[in-house]
Formats: structure tokens, C-alpha cells, sequence
């Protein structure tokens, strides 16, 4: 087998696990939050911030990845916006069905193109385009069919939206500018991004749901859910991403 060969079968084993194991935080998330009634959707993405940055160091003590230090304040900036932008994504399921909130992550992607071209001018090609304009169609579809539309869910989504293309951005200007891999940057930002959300998340949790994080009753169901493990597969693939297709793996698999 040739270098090229292992290369995209490389690929498509850690797209595939990413997928699988991406689509399992959403469910396991959904029961937690509207099965089990653990309704803290921010303080939760805290939490699995914070196993995300150990699973990462674990890779890293095993060679998975190097560990390349740069710029602290650039870290900082890129850290706090990615945690409040996971964290949004988080409310959305919280307060959307699965479905838009899929359609959510989706909506990523178009958004991104779309701020990348009018203020970056770059250009994609005809396929991306053709792609995009399925996917398009496809969310149309969906938001026009999905009966648990909410107000407060739609401007979470919003929200979310927004501040993931933004993040999104920096992340492939980041990783341009200092020459890091999305798994090199996720290891360095995650714990400012863990903070963040572990600092607003118990107040932020408990506007929007009228409920106390630390006053809830904590069953052996809960606590293995809310401490499932992140997608880490997902960030070990960012560096095989083309550089002609904006990279989403360290974005959309970090929010669960």
C-alpha cells in the first residue's frame, strides 16, 4: 500500500470516528439534558472541556501530537470566544430538538463561506459551491419542518451561529499564522475555554433554567453521562483537512 493510499484511508478511519463518536455525545447529551432533567447545558460543556484537555494530554504524553507553546494572549482571545461559542451550541440542544440543533452545525458551514468571502475575498470552487448550495437546501427543509421551534432556541441557535463563524475563522488564521495543528491549538485553548464556561455557567445555567446547578440531585446516570468523553478523534484528524476546504472538525466536534 502506498503512502497515498494509507494517507486517505488514515482520513476516513478518523472521519468516521469522528462521526460515530461525535453523534453519540449528542444523544448521550440530549438524554442527560431532557431525559435525566440536568438542564445546566453550559456548566455541562465546562465539564467536558475540562476531560477534552486530559484526554488531550494523555495523547500528548502518548506521542499523538507535539506540543508546540505560542503567542498567550492569542491563546487567551481564541480560547474564551471558542468556550462561549461551544457553550451557546450547547444551549441549543438544550433548548431546540436534535434536529435543528443538527441543522444548527450545519448552518456553520454556509455562514463561514459566506463572511469568508465577503471580507476575506477568498474563493472556493464550483464543487464546494454546488455542495453548499445542497446543504442549504437540506437546512431549508429542515427549519421549515420542525414543529418545536422555540423563540429563546432560535436566537441561542443565532447566537451560537454567529460566534462559532467567528471562532471558526481564527482558527484556520491561528493555525495559518503560527504554524499549529487544530489539535496542537485545542490543547492550548481548552483550558481557558474549560474556565470560562466554568465560571458563567452556573449563573448563565440558572437564568435561563430558574434552577441551581450545585443543589441538584446527582444519580449514578447522571454523573456517567455528563462525564462522557469528548471527541477526540476528530481533532487528531484536523491536520489531514485540505487547505481549500475550511477546516469544521476542531469546531463542531468540540461542541457536543
Amino acid at each position: 500500500m502506498s503512502e497515498s493510499q494509507r494517507f486517505q484511508l488514515g482520513t476516513i478511519g478518523a472521519l468516521s470516528l469522528s462521526v460515530v463518536s461525535s453523534v453519540s455525545i449528542v444523544i448521550c447529551n440530549k438524554a442527560l439534558i431532557s431525559t435525566l432533567g440536568f438542564t445546566f447545558a453550559t456548566t455541562l460543556t465546562s465539564w467536558h472541556l475540562l476531560v477534552t484537555f486530559c484526554s488531550l494530554h494523555v495523547a500528548l504524553w502518548m506521542k499523538f501530537f507535539e506540543h508546540k507553546p505560542f503567542d498567550p494572549r492569542t491563546v487567551m482571545g481564541f480560547g474564551v470566544l471558542n468556550g462561549i461559542s461551544i457553550g451557546l451550541l450547547n444551549l441549543s440542544l438544550g433548548f431546540n430538538s436534535v434536529g435543528f440543533y443538527q441543522m444548527t452545525k450545519l448552518a456553520i458551514i454556509p455562514c463561514t463561506v459566506l463572511l469568508e468571502t465577503l471580507f476575506f475575498r477568498k474563493k472556493f470552487s464550483r464543487s464546494i459551491q454546488f455542495s453548499l448550495v445542497i446543504l442549504l437546501f437540506g437546512v431549508g427543509i429542515a427549519t421549515v419542518t420542525d414543529l418545536q421551534l422555540n423563540a429563546l432556541g432560535s436566537l441561542l441557535s443565532l447566537l451560537a451561529v454567529i460566534t462559532t463563524c467567528i471562532a471558526q475563522i481564527m482558527t484556520n488564521a491561528i493555525q495559518k499564522k503560527f504554524k499549529v495543528s487544530s489539535t496542537q491549538l485545542l490543547y492550548q485553548s481548552c483550558p481557558y475555554q474549560a474556565l470560562t464556561l466554568f465560571i458563567v455557567g452556573p449563573f448563565l445555567d440558572g437564568l435561563l433554567t430558574n434552577q441551581n446547578v450545585f443543589a441538584f440531585k446527582y444519580t449514578p446516570q447522571v454523573l456517567y453521562l455528563s462525564g462522557y468523553w469528548e471527541d477526540i478523534c476528530c481533532h487528531l484528524s484536523g491536520p489531514r483537512t485540505s487547505e481549500n476546504v475550511p477546516s469544521f472538525g476542531l469546531r463542531l466536534c468540540s461542541s457536543s
